[in-house]
Formats: C-alpha cells, sequence, structure tokens
C-alpha cells in the first residue's frame, strides 16, 4: 500500500489517469443507480435484484456475441426485452408486495436475485465471461490511454441518463409517475392509474440495468453470482445522493466510481469490492447521525 502511494505521489499524471477511469465507470454506476431511484421514490420497494438484472443485461450482450453479432448491437434488444420482463417481474412478484412493509419487499426480491442467479448459473455455467467490443484505445498524451470501450460507454450513459430526463419531464407517463411518487393518494383521486404506473416504473428500471449490464460486460467480466456489488453499488449512491436528486445521483456515482478506482490501486484489486463495503457503511453511519441531530432539534 506504501509503495503505491508513493508511487501516486511520485507520478500524479498516475492519479490523473485513476480519476478519469473512475468518472467513465462512475456513469454506468449512475445510471444503475438511478434505475434504483426510480423503484425506490415511486414504488418505495428496495430492489435487492438490481445488480441481478445488471448482469442478466451483461449476458444478453453475451449471447450476442456467441451468435456472431457485436455486443454493442444487443443494447437496443436489452432495453426491449428487459422492458418485458420488468413488466412480468412485476405482475407476478412486485405488485403483491408493493403496499406490504419494506421486510416483505426485501424478502420478495431477494428471493428473485436467487432466481436469477440460478437460472443463469445453469444455462451459461459459473465461469466469468466478456462480451469483447474490439475498439481500441486511444492515448491522451505519454501516460493517459483510454479504453473507447469505456468513452463510448460514457457516452451511452449520457445518452440514456437525458432520454431517461426528457421522457420524465415531457411526456404524459413521466408526469404520472412524478405525480404518482409525491402522492399516490392524490395521482388516484385525479384518475391516474397507478398500477399502470408502478409497472411502468419497474420495467423501465429493468431496461435502464439491461443497458447498463451490456455495458458492463463489454468493460469488465460477468458472471451469475456478481450481481449483488452492483445492487450494492446503488444503494450507496441512491443512499448518499437521496430519493429524487438525480444530480446527486449523476455526482454519487462519479465519486463512487472514482473512490473504487483509487482504493482498488492503492490498496490492491481483491480490495476493491471492500472499499465499496465500507463507504455504504459510512454513508449509512452519516445518515443516521443526520437523523439523530434532526431528532434532537425537534425536542
Amino acid at each position: 500500500m506504501l509503495d503505491n502511494l508513493s508511487l501516486l505521489w511520485q507520478a500524479p499524471i498516475l492519479g490523473v489517469d485513476l480519476l478519469l477511469q473512475g468518472l467513465f465507470i462512475g456513469a454506468i454506476f449512475a445510471l444503475v443507480a438511478y434505475g434504483l431511484a426510480l423503484v425506490w421514490g415511486v414504488m418505495n420497494v428496495k430492489n435487492l435484484a438490481q445488480g441481478d438484472m445488471v448482469i442478466l443485461g451483461g449476458y444478453i450482450a453475451y449471447q450476442a456475441t456467441l451468435w456472431g453479432l457485436h455486443p454493442i448491437v444487443a443494447l437496443p434488444a436489452a432495453i426491449v426485452l428487459m422492458f418485458g420482463l420488468g413488466w412480468l417481474i412485476y405482475l407476478l412478484i412486485i405488485r403483491r408486495v408493493v403496499d406490504r412493509d419494506m421486510f416483505t419487499s426485501l424478502l420478495a426480491t431477494f428471493g428473485l436475485s436467487l432466481l436469477i442467479q440460478q437460472v443463469l448459473n445453469l444455462i451459461y455455467g459459473p465461469e466469468v465471461k466478456v462480451a469483447e467490443s474490439g475498439f481500441g484505445s486511444v492515448h491522451l498524451g505519454s501516460f493517459i490511454i483510454v479504453q473507447n470501450v469505456r468513452l463510448y460507454s460514457l457516452m451511452m450513459a449520457a445518452a440514456l441518463a437525458a432520454a431517461i430526463v426528457l421522457f420524465m419531464k415531457r411526456s404524459r407517463m413521466g408526469q404520472a409517475i412524478r405525480a404518482t411518487a409525491q402522492d399516490p393518494r392524490a395521482a388516484r383521486v385525479l384518475g391516474v392509474n397507478t398500477d399502470q404506473v408502478y409497472a411502468f416504473t419497474y420495467a423501465l428500471n429493468a431496461s435502464i440495468c439491461g443497458a447498463a449490464g451490456v455495458l458492463v460486460a463489454m468493460i469488465w467480466v460477468i458472471q451469475p453470482y456478481y450481481g449483488i456489488v452492483y445492487s450494492i453499488r446503488a444503494f450507496i449512491i441512491v443512499t448518499a445522493a437521496g430519493l429524487g436528486n438525480l444530480p446527486g445521483v449523476i455526482v454519487a456515482g462519479f465519486g463512487l466510481g472514482m473512490w473504487e478506482n483509487v482504493a482498488g490501486f492503492v490498496f490492491g484489486a481483491e480490495f476493491a469490492v471492500a472499499a465499496v463495503v465500507i463507504m455504504l457503511v459510512l454513508v449509512l453511519m452519516y445518515r443516521l447521525l443526520q437523523s439523530y441531530r434532526v431528532r434532537q432539534v425537534v425536542r
């Protein structure tokens, strides 16, 4: 660890490279977290299967490579297929727990997570897979090398986020989603079909995860049991940013990406996931401290 810190001190350009790479991967984290924030904020469902949906999208990209197609072709397919799957999951599972207590929704989505893991394991096996993009890399100066796939992923994540924001602001369904998130009872009185809104919201979240999964499969590796890592990342970002705070989700996503990248270099790649868990604990402690201070002021 000390050697790595010394290397960063002696070569500051290496630190710039780590932060830049962290920004690229943070964009994908922010995309996944925004989907979770939608489901959490609109339906009050803590989706523990969030990361497994990301991995499922990654396997759609991998399957495209098995058919001889470029994985980027799987992006629109993943969006459409995951949207339909998300709607089906809502009808079969989520619909029954929307109005239940938090423990019930956690238990239901945890069971969904296990189901997705086992199905993927049966079909593709436990080995790690990657969807080779073959995009190459670009040199920024003498020391910074950026993989083109990460640069393209940043642009695609930004385009998807912009499309979602425009949809939420301009479309009738987007307005219904925002109204339901603010007050479901008032939305029903005004004629909003909240059940349809919930189904669309969960399906939209699944499609976002599918798109993010395609990008993940091209940049890293996928494996049936890797979903928990992306679920933890999404929970950290949403908890840190707060529900309904899209700018906060983006900033927290970029911040987590940079933190994980730097921590992985300083402490070793094997401790990168541990650094994410430590960040989750710190965020929860901070939120608890804030809540305690508010209660003291009220008293």
